[in-house]
């Protein structure tokens, strides 16, 4: 099943990518996230004296030997994170390019969650999801294993394109399950006002967002030579355009739009990268998720 969302190519491109929240992800096991608690981890934070019940294993047998006194080694214990993964399945969600017309956003958002669920699975995150529109939430709880894995792949295959983003009301649970400090990796066309008012409000009461917008080739490129009608698919609304006539508009319009929804994000923020349509998904997840952007989010 796996192999229908994330091919083995794909799988192979993902092995340097990481999921790096900005925060620390707290004390509440082992993973892959440094926090401020001590333990046994990876990273030397400190010794300390040895104290009864400490592990023999842990003890400095070197410095034992310079000092003739017992220190045990803490590093900073590795946290796991949890991730949720919030997908637009409103009907603009079904747009395809003509160039690829059995290709749609959807089926794109699907791919980049399987690729952060095998990301969050081989750290030892716990991860959970849910489909955003005005029809009933779909909700998946966070968990880890394979088992969630595969729980959570066959609900996205299942998963379609329909209706408008969801009200209010529809988006209460996603404040009862999704804790503060969690990563959420929004996925969506962010057409509609009330996405980026989701993303901002999650940031403000601390939780760790990340968005991927999801477009088209044409909406890139306008490369239209034609007279066409554009339909918005949600509210019924067209507008009837020259192609040739249009595109230089369109272009300038199009990168204002796009830099200034960038510094809206970046205020509140929230990392953003844009995924077109007929580019690998793992470009979008490496500018965010790349060692370089690792580091810098440290």
């Amino acid at each position: 099943m796996s192999s229908e969302l994330v091919s083995p190519a794909l799988r192979a491109r993902l092995r340097d990518l990481r999921l790096v929240p900005r925060r620390a992800a707290g004390a509440h096991g082992l993973g892959q996230h440094s926090s401020r608690s001590r333990g046994v981890g990876l990273e030397f934070a400190q010794y300390r004296a040895y104290a009864p019940g400490d592990e023999p294993r842990r003890v400095d047998w070197k410095l034992f030997a310079r000092s003739d006194r017992y220190f045990v080694r803490e590093s900073e214990r590795d946290s796991p994170l949890d991730l949720w993964i919030l997908i637009d399945t409103s009907a603009s969600m079904a747009q395809t390019d003509a160039a690829a017309p059995r290709h749609s956003r959807l089926d794109a958002a699907r791919t980049l969650a399987a690729c952060a669920i095998e990301l969050a699975l081989r750290q030892g995150d716990r991860f959970g999801m849910a489909a955003l529109s005005s029809q009933p939430l779909a909700l998946v709880g966070a968990d880890g294993g394979p088992r969630q894995r595969d729980r959570c792949l066959q609900e996205l295959l299942r998963w379609q394109a329909d209706g408008r983003w969801p009200d209010a009301q529809q988006l209460l649970p996603l404040w009862e399950r999704i804790a503060p400090a969690s990563l959420v990796l929004l996925l969506s066309d962010a057409f509609d006002e009330e996405t980026l008012a989701l993303a901002e409000r999650l940031a403000a009461a601390r939780r760790e967002v990340v968005l991927i917008r999801i477009l088209t080739a044409e909406e890139r490129d306008f490369p239209f030579r034609d007279n066409r009608r554009f339909v918005d698919v949600e509210s019924g609304a067209e507008i009837l355009a020259d192609g040739p006539a249009a595109r230089a508009a369109y272009l300038r319009d199009f990168a204002q739009a796009q830099q200034a929804m960038q510094t809206r994000l970046v205020a509140s923020g929230i990392r953003a990268s844009d995924h077109y349509l007929d580019v690998e998904p793992d470009v979008a997840l490496r500018r965010l998720f790349g060692a370089r952007a690792g580091a810098e989010s440290a």
